[in-house]
């Protein structure tokens, strides 16, 4: 087994090598993201809309969160794993915060990510020993407030703001930084401006690294994609095509074939047969 991912190797990654992070809801897919390599595995509120079926992040639960973050925990990896915390479950207090994030690592997670400037969340988080992954830009949790799945920081104050915003949360001890939906030159600006590195999703090309949810870079998400989505890969088409092809082979009675039956020991299907004492 290769060597895990420490928080202090992402931390002197910067300017070095560019990290790869996906998202991950279950054992088979963290299982498939380590063997590729990838440096970080988010167990990202996503899994509401990719794995859930829901129509934003806001619905999942802490507890929700806890039980997919040891799915992906349970197998040896050597990707970091950082775990969201969902919306409701930091925003009462500091202290609410704290215990929240200790849920998450209790569950398996390496460190915690938070949407928003929440500096004063992410040093109280930092002093109780965890890591934190901050995000900034288009903060999904905040939908309502956004007016939707809106690029931010398109004009000069509001990209200065966040400019602002990341320094705050580099400076109460956060260790990377996701910016997503802001334009190119903002997140270039911005990961110049850091110690810390940055991950871009739909953040340009000058971010220290790139993520994708996972059923998105696969192709088995449907509807509408967000611009910045390269789909590596169509799972979802070969998944429904193998599921078709099954489905005819039962109704047509090709499966299962004889060699996919246990063997019989001999006379048993004489014995069986019908008329038979």
């Amino acid at each position: 087994m290769e060597t895990p991912v420490t928080v202090p190797e992402l931390m002197t990654s910067k300017g070095r090598r560019r990290l790869v992070m996906v998202t991950a809801a279950d054992a088979p897919s963290a299982r498939w993201a380590d063997a590729a390599g990838v440096d970080l595995i988010l167990v990202g509120d996503s899994l509401a809309m990719a794995s859930l079926g829901r129509s934003n992040t806001l619905t999942t639960t802490l507890d929700e969160m806890a039980h997919h973050v040891q799915a992906v925990t349970a197998a040896p990896r050597r990707a970091l794993v950082v775990a969201d915390m969902p919306f409701g479950s930091y925003q009462a207090s500091v202290e609410q915060a704290v215990c929240s994030a200790c849920r998450l690592v209790a569950a398996g997670g390496a460190a915690v990510k938070l949407e928003g400037p929440r500096a004063a969340e992410t040093a109280a988080i930092v002093a109780a020993g965890i890591p934190v992954v901050g995000h900034l830009g288009l903060t999904p949790q905040s939908l309502h407030q956004l007016g939707g799945y809106r690029v931010q920081g398109k004009e000069v104050p509001a990209a200065r703001a966040l400019l602002c915003q990341a320094q705050e949360l580099e400076r109460a001890g956060a260790f990377l930084l996701v910016l997503e939906a802001v334009p190119a030159p903002v997140g270039a600006a911005i990961t110049r401006a850091l110690a810390i590195p940055t991950i871009g999703i739909g953040a340009g090309p000058g971010c220290d690294g790139q993520v994708l949810v996972y059923a998105d870079l696969l192709g088995y998400a449907t509807g509408p994609q967000p611009r910045f989505v390269r789909r590596y890969a169509e799972v979802g088409a070969v998944a429904t095509e193998a599921l078709g092809r099954f489905a005819a082979d039962v109704r047509e009675g090709r499966y299962p074939a004889p060699d996919e039956c246990y063997p019989s020991p001999p006379g048993l299907a004489e014995a069986l047969a019908p008329g038979e004492d």
